[in-house]
């Protein structure tokens, strides 16, 4: 009997004969829902048995590294089994392509929620509450940089010679190819993208101590427990690596609420008051860390760099009538104000 529903782009047969090869509970899968979440990949919650599954792989129309993407998140959750970074239980992998025509892997389900979708009455009527969830993000990265990434098989999970060296020229080439589409208008609508680059090279820390790092860390990407302000978990591991985990916290930094400088509203978070301030985010860190945090600028104004020229990227592919122009104009809007951000801490506003 077929279990597959149109409204699931997902073989559900082909998925549950799998699952049997694995030992992974019996019967019909039941109760297959899709997940919202902040990317393109498919996430389906199904029950098995009595248990229930969330099924993670790439989006339909895979993209050049979607399949090592997905098999490059398994690996890292299941290093990080045993540790004390919240993060989502994995349950099995499937790095080959043949059962559901992409790589995809099986997680635990996360009972959380999501802060910039609203606050549970707990949360939000406690400024108390929310200054300890600023402080729970802290120490997620704070956990993840502790984790010894070659006793935990990562050895090879990233290139850290030259990491830092590679950042700059690595994002200014981005930026540069987004000059294919027609009707950008360049970088000269980024003010002072020239010096931001410049001031990066120029005070690049020397060394650092290296450890996975989770690459988007922010609010849209954790969790947090309903009955707490603790996390849940951390998800969405698409970008992790190993290289400096300084550039969490710089990603963090960048894409915190400040009255100057409001995150953008798909990480916005209401009501703000009560959270802690950039500083008090350092502060937390330096406290729980034995890490050089002389340079934390210098990985903040990188943060606002990167994610810069990431989102002008949608912004350019707007004016070339390949995005919503809405949406291309609204992270451009956003891509202006981190750079303005990435003056004022080095300076130049």
């Amino acid at each position: 009997m077929s279990i597959q529903s149109s409204s699931i782009p997902v073989d559900l047969n082909a998925l549950a004969s799998w699952m049997d090869a694995q030992a992974l509970e019996q019967g019909h899968i039941s109760e297959a829902t899709l997940l919202t979440g902040g990317t393109q990949n498919i996430l389906l919650k199904f029950r098995r048995g009595d248990r229930h599954f969330v099924l993670r792989r790439p989006p339909l129309h895979l993209r050049a590294n979607s399949n090592e993407t997905m098999r490059r998140e398994a690996r890292v959750l299941g290093a990080l089994a045993g540790t004390d970074v919240p993060h989502p239980g994995l349950i099995g992998a499937c790095a080959t392509e043949d059962v559901l025509g992409a790589a995809f892997y099986l997680m635990e389900p996360i009972d959380g929620f999501s802060a910039p979708a609203g606050l549970p009455p707990l949360h939000a009527g406690d400024p108390a509450i929310r200054r300890q969830m600023g402080f729970a993000m802290v120490d997620a990265i704070l956990a993840l940089g502790r984790v010894d990434h070659v006793a935990v098989g990562l050895a090879d999970f990233g290139k850290t010679e030259g990491y830092l060296e590679r950042q700059v020229p690595r994002w200014r080439s981005q930026l540069e190819s987004y000059s294919e589409y027609a009707g950008w208008p360049g970088s000269t609508s980024l003010p002072g993208v020239d010096k931001v680059a410049a001031w990066l090279s120029d005070h690049q820390p020397r060394n650092f101590t290296p450890g996975i790092i989770h690459g988007d860390f922010h609010f849209g990407n954790v969790m947090f427990r309903r009955d707490s302000p603790q996390l849940a978990a951390v998800i969405d591991w698409e970008l992790a690596t190993v290289g400096d985990p300084l550039i969490d916290l710089g990603w963090l930094l960048a894409t915190w609420s400040t009255p100057e400088y409001p995150a953008p509203e798909s990480l916005r978070v209401e009501p703000w008051s009560g959270f802690p301030t950039p500083d008090e985010l350092v502060a937390r860190y330096v406290a729980g860390s034995s890490r050089d945090l002389s340079s934390i600028k210098w990985y903040a104004v990188l943060a606002c760099y990167k994610l810069g020229i990431i989102l002008e990227g949608t912004y350019a592919r707007a004016c070339a009538g390949k995005a919503p122009q809405e949406t291309g104009d609204k992270l451009h809007r956003h891509t202006v104000s981190l750079f303005q951000r990435a003056l004022s801490w080095i300076g130049e506003k």
